[in-house]
């Protein structure tokens, strides 16, 4: 059985580490160039940067909405395509860190990462954008399908009687969300303050990838090439889990939805509703948003899935809600406590539409059960935010905002109730019966 390797943004890494516990793969002969625990941190840092460098362009949205001449449609269809991109990698090449190890997957990770931002440099037109973020995409699809496992796999090289500790998944969730969270503030603060912003943010995480690369080129593999490699698992559920699927999958979309809005949307909405230009300022609200995602996964986290979802079904609608109201009635604090407390839910429901989506897979199936649940996540980051840029054509961005806070809010709702009704004794798993293909 291979280890689960798809992973995302917000993936609740201690419960792939317990999936996974059992089937560490066995470490790769050769030459260490620096130890598993020195590549640890190497291979997290890299994870930090590469998650930043897809969240970078948050605030630089208007700038090139300027540079480009378009409007918001094309704004959120440049921000899908990095979805595009991701999807793509999580659904065929996601699992080819098990066959080829892991350090040979996050190396091509970084070096598309480069790719992406000189792309970016150097081709200055709308197509040169879309380009540069497919490729960015897929560049962070690699890194979240394969960083999570590797750090798993390096901390049970350096303490292998360790196998239930929590570091591995912490350190994971708070690369990966911190990441996301880190970007948009670090271009924000580029763009307020030094010249030449679209190249500048671009050239300083063209040098921070770089720097990445050498360090995980450094760091010790730990798949074994000469063992065979086993074929990667079709998409098999447990028997009568497709709804429970189905529910865990739409968790994943409802609460990334928000956070494609904000990392697309979020700075007409501050400039055009709050009159805010202050580049900085967009950073900081999807700095708040994605932070508050991390911190409520890793303070909430170990929660029991009922109660961990009924947290979430309840911050997520309430935080929905205040950025409507923060909208019909312009208050940027409010606004900014809106996006925290938004955030928050997702995190949360993000995490329980993981814990399902794992439980009713089968055993032998979770990296590809898992790797769909991405891809449904994902097209919820980017789909909801182009419906939205259409609808800002025929409603104020006040309305657009109620009913795309009703619509995720229902949505969120009603998925907790499906998958926590479809739950069967124990925690959290269906029993094990013959595998139904799907």
């Amino acid at each position: 059985m291979s280890r689960p390797t798809a992973d995302a943004p917000g993936d609740p890494t201690h419960h792939l580490q317990a999936l996974a516990r059992t089937d560490l793969p066995p470490r790769a002969p050769g030459r260490r160039r620096a130890s598993h625990a020195t590549g640890f941190w190497f291979v997290a840092v890299a994870f930090t940067v590469l998650m930043a460098f897809g969240t970078a362009p948050t605030p630089l949205w208007p700038l090139y909405e300027a540079r480009d001449h378009f409007g918001a449609t094309t704004v959120t269809v440049a921000y899908a395509s990095m979805v595009v991109g991701a999807a793509g990698a999580f659904l065929g090449l996601g699992h080819l860190s098990d066959r080829l190890g892991r350090r040979r997957i996050i190396v091509p990770a970084l070096l598309v990462g480069i790719l992406a931002s000189v792309v970016l440099i150097v081709w200055r037109d709308l197509p040169g954008l879309i380009a540069g973020r497919v490729l960015n995409g897929v560049g962070l699809g690699l890194m979240a399908s394969t960083a999570t496992t590797y750090l798993h796999d390096l901390h049970h090289e350096v303490r292998p009687d360790r196998t239930g500790s929590v570091l591995p998944g912490v350190v994971a969730t708070a690369a990966n969300l911190g990441g996301l969270a880190s970007g948009p503030l670090v271009a924000g603060a580029v763009a307020e303050w030094l010249p030449a912003p679209l190249i500048t943010a671009q050239v300083i995480f063209t040098l921070a990838m770089a720097v990445c690369l050498a360090l995980v080129l450094c760091t010790p593999e730990t798949v074994d090439l000469e063992l065979p490699a086993a074929r990667p698992s079709r998409f098999v559920l447990r028997p009568g889990g497709r709804r429970a699927f189905g529910a865990a999958g739409a968790l994943g979309a409802f609460a990334f939805a928000i956070l494609g809005l904000i990392s697309s949307l979020g700075a007409s909405v501050l400039h055009g509703s709050l009159h805010t230009d202050s580049h900085l300022v967009v950073g900081l609200a999807a700095f708040l948003m994605f932070g508050s995602a991390a911190a409520a996964q890793l303070v909430l986290g170990r929660l029991p899935l009922p109660r961990l979802l009924t947290v979430g079904a309840v911050v997520f609608p309430v935080g929905l809600v205040l950025c409507a109201v923060a909208l019909q009635h312009p208050a940027l604090w409010l606004y900014l406590v809106a996006v925290s407390l938004s955030g928050a839910g997702s995190g949360l429901l993000f995490k329980g539409g993981v814990e399902r989506a794992g439980a009713v897979a089968e055993p032998a199936s979770r990296a590809g059960v898992l790797a769909m649940f991405f891809v449904v996540a994902y097209l919820g980051m980017g789909l909801p935010s182009v419906l939205f840029s259409i609808a800002l054509r025929y409603f104020a961005v006040q309305n657009a905002m109620i009913g795309f806070a009703t619509v995720l809010s229902c949505g969120a709702v009603v998925s907790v109730v499906v998958a926590l009704r479809d739950r069967a004794p124990g925690p959290g798993e269906l029993p094990a019966r013959s595998a139904h293909p799907c």
